[in-house]
């Protein structure tokens, strides 16, 4: 069956109204009915506690505390790099952007111009540059960190669809990541170089939220939402965590041109993990 079947019931879903009942559900505080989804969901899709700070369902108050369970310390030790990856997940894709087009899947590829919700000004920094989508399923750790030092320059909360983000839906639905509901984050780094990293939303991820501001969404008024930081210094350093999502969902990050080279052991569909080595800096980026 072709990837446009698979994804075709996705058109037709309640999608939004499942998003908010899951994020009800996840928040429920229900004891022992919650510590068994927990244990439930751990063995569906083969969870490793090991690596959380708690290692027990029965630590976690509800669904939204074991979604975005912290790590204990030491379990993901950063590379010697320039760049870190931000997130454990698998790579959907990387590499150059095409002047403005960034590439989804075959036969799919979007503008920078969408992506940021619209900002030609802001596009037209990454054009001919690079970008990564990195892809985090059910199973993983749901904190985003810093893949290097930046200071914040502004959000921007980017009205959507909530299609799935899983292989075969960015194979079936054009321009996927830029017609989903996202959380659009600008960077400056250590050189006065722009940087983003968009969360990009899908169906049931109840909500995102970054470290600076808390949850983004709900509310989901239907309109782009900004906040600059220009009197507001937000400072963050490489690996420290920047956001969170519930559930899993995806990372579209972009730099601009002569900014990178990518780990060369890095390949679509392979999986990473946050820490590990992403990219080596071009002269005049980001600093160790």
């Amino acid at each position: 069956m072709s990837d446009r079947l698979v994804v075709l019931p996705q058109y037709l879903m309640p999608k939004l109204a499942l998003t908010r009942l899951a994020g009800r559900l996840a928040s429920a505080r229900a004891g022992a009915l919650t510590h068994w989804a927990i244990r439930r969901f751990v063995a569906r899709y083969g969870v490793d506690l090991s690596e959380a700070q708690w290692g027990q369902a029965s630590d976690y108050a509800s669904f939204n505390d074991f979604f975005t369970r912290p790590l204990r310390e030491g379990a993901r030790p950063q590379a010697q790099a320039d760049y870190l990856c931000p997130v454990d997940g698998a790579i959907s894709q990387f590499g150059p952007i095409e002047r403005d087009q960034i590439f989804q899947a075959k036969g799919h590829s979007y503008s920078t111009q969408a992506l940021v919700g619209g900002n030609a000004a802001l596009a037209r920094q990454f054009e001919d540059g690079h970008f990564a989508t990195l892809y985090l399923s059910p199973r993983d750790y749901h904190r985003i960190h810093m893949p290097c030092d930046g200071r914040l320059l502004r959000m921007v909360h980017v009205p959507g669809d909530l299609f799935s983000v899983n292989p075969a839906t960015a194979r079936g639905i054009p321009g996927l990541f830029a017609r989903n509901e996202r959380v659009v984050c600008v960077f400056e780094d250590t050189a006065g170089r722009p940087f983003v990293l968009t969360l990009v939303g899908a169906t049931i991820v109840g909500s995102m939220a970054t470290v600076w501001h808390g949850l983004v969404n709900p509310p989901r008024p239907g309109t782009v939402r900004e906040w600059r930081y220009d009197s507001q210094p937000v400072q963050l350093k490489k690996g420290e965590e920047m956001g969170r999502f519930l559930l899993g969902s995806t990372v579209v990050m972009l730099f601009p041109k002569d900014t990178l080279r990518f780990n060369p052991d890095w390949a679509p569909a392979r999986a990473i993990r946050m820490g590990e080595a992403m990219a080596e800096a071009l002269p005049a980026t980001c600093t160790p």
